[in-house]
């Protein structure tokens, strides 16, 4: 992509909508705001689990074709492809942060499973969330304007840009966590808000 050309079409849904591209300074400022923004969802979302008890962890609801332990894996996967794959490529040590068979089990268009021996246990699972979340905030808190305003392939927000996919991780997030609201009220528990 020129950088000098701010300005394209970029086509959503059937429809050729104008699209500009944010300035170097505005990038800046639109990645630290959506790191915030992916803050207070990562917070949401661990909320909603934390009193999910572990004999639910891997359960589907009647008529609800989803569990917690599936939408935490997910959620793992999708925040290492949006924050760290899309916007760095894979880098030594990605193996042993998201090894492929997780990768594979949780990506998009996988499905459910509610027999528990394909999924890790609650903590391993938490655990890894955990270390993806710190190592894609610490990733990008430092990602230079430059590289924020390179091309990449949906899935993002807005832009056809890196910062685009870091845009939509915490909308991501968002939509999970209310998925995982609905697990919740299907098991009888307490809504959090």
């Amino acid at each position: 992509m020129d950088f000098d050309v701010v300005s394209l079409r970029v086509k959503i849904f059937l429809m050729e909508i104008p699209v500009t591209i944010p300035s170097p300074d505005a990038a800046i400022a639109m990645r630290d705001s959506t790191l915030g923004q992916m803050e207070f969802a990562r917070k949401y979302t661990l909320g909603l689990l934390a009193d999910v008890p572990e004999e639910l962890w891997q359960r589907e609801p009647q008529g609800t074709p989803t569990h917690f332990a599936w939408q935490i894996g997910h959620l793992a996967v999708a925040q290492y492809g949006l924050m760290l794959f899309r916007q760095r490529g894979r880098a030594e040590g990605d193996v042993e942060l998201m090894p492929g068979w997780f990768r594979k089990r949780y990506s998009r268009g996988t499905k459910p499973s509610d027999d528990p021996s394909p999924h890790p246990d609650r903590q391993t699972m938490l655990g890894l969330l955990e270390r993806i979340h710190l190592n894609s905030m610490g990733f990008i808190s430092q990602a230079p304007a430059e590289l924020l305003l390179e091309p990449t392939e949906m899935p993002y927000a807005a832009y056809p840009i890196k910062l685009g996919a870091l845009l939509f991780c915490p909308l991501h997030e968002s939509i999970h966590s209310g998925q995982i609201g609905l697990l919740r009220r299907a098991f009888g528990l307490s809504p959090v808000r």
